[in-house]
């Protein structure tokens, strides 16, 4: 088997990453835009010694799970992996995946996996989108998503996936940036200014952030283009620029300002108000977050004397709900713009029974002094675990372990690292109850889980 080759396989599972999976000789084959029950003629891009990539070069049999994709330019915009797929394979790979994972990683023999939730909305659900912008080697403005694997842009005008309200900024704004000359910015030279286009809607208000990533914003006429615009779009209610002067390939620098308008849009989210801003965290999937909310208050089923923990916090997503139902609710959270956020949700919620500190999680659940340590039990009766995509670092889960509380929440985007996290937790003192997965991501290969885990009495093996 060579790189170039071309042979013949039948695709018989899902890779977490998107990928169909197939078997060619000794080597596992992984070919992208393929669906389980596919036969194709694949072409060989990458031989290793345990596994190889390929693409498609003919469709023998096609699968009964596909379907005509939504969007015109799937099979290149790097955005979605899975718009070929129906909507119940995809449930039923990512399901299967969170099990795999839970059992090959986790070690777990039958994980307590339920139904995926749903919202019933695949398409349109998007709250937030941020592009990428490039000059065409025609001189054309353009903004999109990156072609997968590279960095070569697909052009974009409107995306089905994210909320439709947002569509008409994109022609709009990439016009408009043409008209008045602003340079866009090179990666490779380090030149140029715009770097990113970002919207961000209410889906319950309606009402729309425009953000701008440059990199001085030295920009001819901002502020009164930010005006136009804010004239122009009757649901826009701010317009923002971010500076981000670093080479990097992170979207956003350290410092925004609003150019017209607010800072913020104010949005609904479990029965209360908030205000999101343009650079910091929020689903991207405000009716399936709420799925999750709904499974924390149902699961949880709080009487009003708990006292709570929320890790990984943000801006209060999940804290502040919880604080309605609970004793007393503390969050921590790295992220300081986050921290400020979320002290100004709970002040326009009314709620005081809950308090945010800016801080290192593994940092502050070690250390002496700690709120919670000044209650009767000396710890929270529940932690909530709600970490990035790569898991918790193992000085987070010493400190949960020697903490010790009766209830711990983990809320997942990454099967992987969950399994690998309920491993530990689960040989030091905890047993695992529930994992409950909620597609937050349609038309793609994620999936986010919530798993609960109560403390036994049995003695730790860790």
């Amino acid at each position: 088997m060579q790189q170039g080759q071309c042979v013949d396989v039948e695709i018989v599972d899902l890779a977490d990453g998107g990928d169909g999976v197939g078997q060619c000789g000794d080597r596992v084959v992984f070919v992208p835009d393929t669906a389980i029950g596919d036969r194709a003629q694949v072409r060989l891009v990458q031989v290793k010694r345990k596994y190889a990539r390929g693409k498609v070069q003919q469709l023998h049999h096609a699968s009964g799970d596909r379907q005509r994709p939504a969007c015109i330019v799937a099979d290149k915009c790097g955005g979605c992996q899975w718009q070929h797929i129906t909507e119940a394979a995809q449930l039923a790979a990512k399901r299967g995946q969170l099990i795999e994972g839970l059992r090959r990683i986790g070690g777990f023999e039958e994980p307590p996996v339920e139904a995926v939730q749903t919202t019933g909305k695949t398409l349109g659900y998007r709250n937030k989108a941020t592009y990428p912008v490039q000059r065409s080697p025609t001189g054309q403005v353009r903004a999109g998503y990156y072609q997968k694997g590279s960095h070569k842009l697909v052009n974009l005008n409107q995306c089905p996936v994210q909320d439709e309200r947002l569509n008409p900024f994109l022609a709009q704004v990439k016009e408009d940036i043409a008209g008045l000359g602003w340079t866009i910015y090179d990666e490779q030279t380090h030149q140029g200014e715009i770097r990113h286009l970002g919207v961000r809607v209410g889906r319950y208000s309606g009402q729309v952030l425009l953000t701008l990533v440059a990199k001085s914003g030295k920009l001819t006429q901002l502020e009164k283009q930010a005006q136009r615009w804010l004239k122009d779009f009757d649901n826009l209610v701010g317009v923002c620029l971010n500076i981000n002067g670093d080479r990097t390939n992170a979207i956003f620098g350290p410092s925004t300002r609003t150019l017209a308008g607010q800072s913020f849009l104010q949005e609904e989210f479990a029965r209360l108000q908030f205000r999101l801003r343009s650079d910091t965290f929020f689903q991207v999937n405000t009716e399936a977050a709420e799925l999750i909310w709904q499974t924390l208050e149902r699961e949880l089923n709080l009487q009003g004397h708990e006292t709570l923990l929320d890790t990984y916090c943000g801006i209060g997503t999940f804290s502040l709900p919880l604080a309605q139902q609970a004793q007393q609710v503390w969050g921590i959270e790295v992220h300081g713009g986050s921290v400020e956020q979320a002290r100004e949700n709970a002040q326009l919620n009314g709620i005081e029974n809950v308090e945010f500190y800016h801080a290192d999680v593994a940092q502050m659940l070690a250390e002496d002094g700690a709120p919670w340590q000044e209650h009767p039990e000396g710890k929270p009766d529940i932690v909530v675990i709600d970490p990035p995509r790569q898991g918790c670092q193992p000085a987070v889960l010493t400190a949960l372990i020697d903490l010790g509380c009766d209830r711990l929440v983990y809320i997942s985007c990454k099967p992987s690292t969950l399994a690998r996290d309920l491993k530990v937790l689960c040989a030091s003192g905890y047993d695992l109850k529930q994992v409950h997965p909620i597609d937050l991501f349609p038309q793609t290969a994620h999936i986010e889980a919530v798993a609960f885990l109560t403390r036994n009495n049995r003695t730790s093996v860790a």
